[in-house]
């Protein structure tokens, strides 16, 4: 199901983005992997993963990263937008320009990888984009307003895309990973779930059936109804 297929991954170096790049690569599919950490993706490319440095944050480098996998593989039928970075600064106390570049990583990230795939997806007549969001959106938990405001938007912009993809086999649904132990806290989480439990998930999405489900939230293999007044986060 997964040889050969050509899979885009960024935010690719470490964390959560890194577990699924070596699970498709194990399972036979051409893994592109970016990222700004040079350093770490060189580790993935002596495992046989394609790499690319890619600032998500800015629209000629996301077109590079997707002209750079059709260079490689002739398709590119799955993107993962999955680049993020931590916050923690409350609104008041955030350094200028902060709050603007740590929703450029997120969400514009996400809006131009999505925007440079789907002509392509559109043209071979198939494609699954899978955009990394959180329950933060639907917090109030202070020192995340960008992260959280950023998580919200790519909600609805991911839900607008899959509607205007709705004439093909263009499946865009979103990915809750849950609390997991990545650098994006900036330290060590040993509590928290490994990045790899979040891959059935991820390959669930990237292996979707035509007319399966589109513009939803899964979180462990399940569809999760964002902004629900009967979801936990938002009773308390």
């Amino acid at each position: 199901m997964l040889k050969k297929k050509t899979i885009v991954i960024t935010g690719a170096a470490s964390g959560i983005g890194r577990a699924w790049a070596k699970a498709f690569h194990e399972e036979g599919a051409n893994v592109i992997a970016c990222d700004i950490n040079q350093i770490d993706l060189s580790s993935l490319e002596e495992l046989g993963i394609s790499t690319l440095v890619t600032d998500v944050s800015k629209d000629d480098e996301v077109k590079n990263l997707i002209d750079f996998s059709m260079e490689k593989t002739g398709r590119l039928d799955v993107l993962f937008n999955n680049a993020g970075m931590g916050y923690g600064y409350k609104l008041e106390a955030s350094p200028a320009g902060a709050f603007e570049h740590h929703v450029a990583v997120h969400l514009f990230g996400c809006v131009y990888g999505m925007k440079n795939a789907i002509p392509i997806m559109r043209e071979q007549g198939f494609g699954r984009i899978v955009n990394t969001i959180s329950r933060n959106a639907e917090a109030n938990t202070p020192g995340t307003s960008a992260y959280s405001a950023a998580k919200a938007a790519i909600w609805s912009a991911s839900r607008v895309a899959a509607h205007e993809v709705s004439d093909t086999d263009i499946l865009i649904n979103m990915i809750i990973p849950g609390p997991t132990n990545t650098g994006i806290w900036g330290k060590d989480m040993k509590h928290l779930q490994s990045p790899e439990v979040t891959y059935p998930t991820a390959r669930m999405l990237a292996t979707l059936d035509a007319g399966g489900p589109t513009a939803k939230v899964f979180w462990d293999e399940k569809e999760y109804p964002m902004f629900n007044s009967e979801n936990e986060i938002l009773k308390k």
